[in-house]
């Protein structure tokens, strides 16, 4: 297929045409952000089972001697979750951004 004088294939003209149209949206969508809260979850559900397994009998201890210690662990497994969302959604995007760009420079040089 010809698409600006340039031979691509149907996934690349079909990508070039939804990217075109979609490439701001996408870029600030809550979609995006929700689609990747799953993977911090899933960090933050490992780090949890790791602290309160009990394995390192001296972090236990310290863990029990600070009330608080709870609370500052829910805090961080919240900002691993959100920095993780967050990351991984402009990390998709920013995929897509350059796979659209080098298939315009594929046009442009030609």
């Amino acid at each position: 297929m010809y698409l600006w004088g340039v031979m691509y294939t149907k996934e690349e003209e079909a990508f070039i045409k939804y990217w075109e149209a979609n490439r701001l949206k996408k870029k600030r969508s809550l979609k995006n952000f929700l689609i990747s809260t799953p993977l911090g979850i899933l960090l933050v559900i490992g780090i949890f089972i790791n602290f309160f397994s009990g394995w390192y009998k001296k972090a236990a201890m310290e863990a029990n001697a600070d009330p608080s210690l709870f609370l500052i662990l829910l805090i961080a497994g919240i900002i691993i979750v959100a920095f993780i969302a967050v990351f991984s959604s402009y990390h998709k995007w920013d995929i897509n951004e350059n796979h659209y760009k080098s298939l315009l420079a594929r046009k442009n040089k030609k």
